[in-house]
């Protein structure tokens, strides 16, 4: 088995973490495919100085994304606005640790 060159997990801001999981929370109380996974790792991500798996971001950003669709006529412009910002944020961190890390050996 070889290693993978790519992170396999990601450090987020505490902030984020926080309002991801207010958001998820939203998520599974709309019965969001998905949600209850990455809600349960956002809600104990403090525990581990919010260093998350790849797999679990990349699905709570989605599943985000979704939440955003399904309210987007039913919610203020601002807490659309809002939801999305975590989105994408959560989307750009994953892109960041899928680009393989730099080896000095190659300089």
């Amino acid at each position: 088995m070889t290693s993978s060159p790519f992170q396999r997990t990601i450090a987020l801001p505490a902030p984020l973490c926080e309002q991801a999981a207010q958001h998820l929370e939203q998520a599974a109380h709309r019965a969001i495919d998905g949600a209850a996974i990455p809600l349960k790792a956002f809600r104990s991500a403090a525990d581990n100085d919010f260093i998350l798996p790849v797999p679990i971001v990349e699905q709570a950003a989605a599943c985000l994304l979704v939440l955003a669709t399904e309210t987007a006529q039913s919610v203020r412009p601002s807490a659309l606005r809002a939801t999305i910002t975590v989105a994408l944020q959560l989307r750009d961190a994953v892109q960041l640790a899928h680009q393989p890390a730099l080896s000095s050996r190659f300089w």
